[in-house]
């Protein structure tokens, strides 16, 4: 629980630094993209929480693999490893790209299909999301065969079921029923 609340200050502190130099955007894509290669990445998760390797050798490899980061993301990275919290690095991004999406009013809808996301799909489920919410969304896309067809969409507590399986079930359970 510790590392959580620490994790959302350093997400704040650098939200707060990258508002103030206008790189909001600049330090979320390289926020996403430091959770994004930790989580696929066992050998470089295992690193950053290795108390076996060094410091100074975490940081080089850090600095290598995002070489191309922002001047803020790299100082974070720096500050992790100064006050050996260097661990948080992935919880820090996370907290970091929902924070960056409260202030951009931005929510991320999470979207399950049986197929991969068609354009025309990926517009109407769009079209759903602001006709439920009125915001706007940036969509995560999981494919599951088990629903055979249509979509089930997820948006913060809100969730709207167009899938195939669950027009079957409803099918089913009017015809027990009766």
């Amino acid at each position: 629980m510790a590392g959580a609340r620490a994790a959302i200050r350093y997400a704040k502190a650098v939200l707060s630094l990258a508002s103030d130099k206008n790189t909001t955007e600049v330090v979320n894509n390289d926020m996403k993209l430091i959770a994004k290669t930790i989580a696929e990445s066992s050998d470089l998760n295992s690193m950053l929480q290795s108390p076996v390797v060094s410091s100074s050798v975490k940081k080089a490899v850090l600095l290598d693999v995002f070489k191309n980061a922002n001047e803020i993301t790299r100082n974070l990275i720096d500050t992790l490893i100064t006050n050996k919290r260097l661990p948080l690095l992935e919880q820090v991004a996370l907290k970091y790209n929902l924070l960056y999406d409260e202030l951009t009013g931005t929510q991320t809808a999470q979207v399950t299909t049986a197929v991969p996301l068609t354009d025309a799909l990926r517009t109407k489920v769009l079209a759903k999301v602001k006709e439920l919410t009125g915001k706007d969304v940036e969509i995560k896309s999981t494919i599951d065969e088990c629903i055979l067809g249509g979509f089930i969409l997820r948006v913060g507590d809100i969730q709207y079921n167009a899938s195939i399986a669950n027009k079957l079930n409803k099918l089913k359970r009017e015809f027990t029923l009766n």
